[in-house]
């Protein structure tokens, strides 16, 4: 069963920023909706919009360490409303994302 989720993940994982469809998932898993559904959460913990969720913001914290706006790299990651992708990166990460990545910035610098 793990290596037909490894085939769901890597398809969210290689269109990360694109919009997930469910049907489509449990399709390239080789399962019924309802039978994706529940394997995917066995394995992972996490539901599947969880999980691209967990990884846009994942994508999302490298590209702003890297030096990308906010605003542009909340949509090159899927997010349609950059107040939304702060919102959950704040959940995800305690700090809002300019915040964050000039206290990671910081801990690097003296890390260094």
């Amino acid at each position: 069963m793990r290596e037909k989720i490894s085939r769901a993940i890597g398809r969210i994982r290689a269109e990360f920023n694109q919009p997930l469809r469910m049907e489509q998932l449990a399709e390239t898993a080789g399962l019924s909706l309802s039978a994706f559904h529940a394997h995917f959460r066995q394995v992972t913990t996490l539901t599947p919009l969880q999980y691209q969720k967990q990884l846009r913001l994942i994508e999302a914290r490298q590209r702003l360490l890297e030096g990308l706006p906010v605003a542009r790299c909340a949509f090159e990651v899927g997010y349609e409303s950059v107040p939304q992708f702060t919102r959950e990166y704040g959940r995800l990460f305690g700090l809002p994302p300019a915040r964050d990545v000039r206290e990671m910035k910081a801990r690097l610098s003296r890390a260094g």
